[in-house]
């Protein structure tokens, strides 16, 4: 079996395991029940991708100042970067989105929940974007930087022509990962009532009754987002390998 069939049989095994479970539901399955949600569910899915945008940009700021800090010969800054990410590797995404959102903004007199759960996800990501940026610039060999210096590089000529090069190669596919993860971690601000994704198809289904139905769009509606994000990633791996 060549590799396209291989691939085309897997898929048409989990597809065929989708209709399987959608039909043996309780209450018959009524596809047609969305007609009339679908703007309102279509407005879930674009909230979906702008905060999940806008907690990407946010958490790669904020993880690139975190890598400055302990990066830093100040040894509290240091110390300050290594408490944070031990408090947001210990506290699950749900609970550092209600904390922000019921906690800390209220006590700094802001009550904007959906924006709170929007900077609970990006404080929750920066740890992990601190991390790629450390393993990426500790990537570079202390050979180039050798070399750069033999040669009489300036500082600005090392960074635009061979560090920051090198550091984007290799920052794009862990990129897209956490990107990935902020998109599938931004079900939870449902908790606010935020109208991303899940949140709306929740209406659609209260509405209607059809949860079968709005389980299985909602779960749809996700793999679309995230298999062709997880797909370009594999793709810009392979392509910057050869070059």
């Amino acid at each position: 079996m060549n590799r396209s069939l291989s691939y085309l049989t897997s898929i048409a095994i989990f597809v065929a395991f989708a209709v399987f479970v959608a039909l043996r539901q309780r209450s018959p399955f009524n596809p047609d029940a969305v007609l009339g949600y679908q703007n309102l569910i279509l407005e879930g899915f674009i909230n979906t991708i702008i905060v999940s945008v806008i907690a990407l940009i946010g958490s790669v700021i904020l993880g690139f100042v975190m890598f400055l800090l302990s990066a830093s010969n100040v040894r509290f800054f240091k110390a300050f970067v290594d408490v944070f990410t031990e408090i947001i590797y210990g506290t699950p995404l749900l609970v550092m989105i209600i904390v922000m959102a019921f906690l800390i903004g209220p006590a700094f007199n802001s009550f904007n929940r959906p924006v709170l759960g929007v900077i609970g996800i990006i404080i929750y990501i920066t740890p992990y974007m601190t991390n790629v940026y450390k393993s990426v610039f500790k990537s570079i060999p202390d050979e180039q930087y050798m070399a750069m210096d033999l040669f009489g590089f300036t500082g600005y000529q090392k960074y635009r022509y061979i560090i920051i090069p090198q550091v984007l190669r290799m920052l794009m596919p862990p990129f897209m990962n956490n990107f990935s993860l902020i998109i599938k971690g931004s079900a939870l601000l449902n908790v606010l009532s935020f109208h991303e994704l899940f949140f709306t198809v929740s209406i659609f289904q209260t509405r209607t009754f059809a949860y079968s139905e709005g389980y299985i769009l909602m779960w749809i509606l996700y793999i679309i987002i995230t298999i062709p994000l997880s797909q370009m990633t594999k793709y810009v791996e392979r392509r910057w390998s050869l070059e």
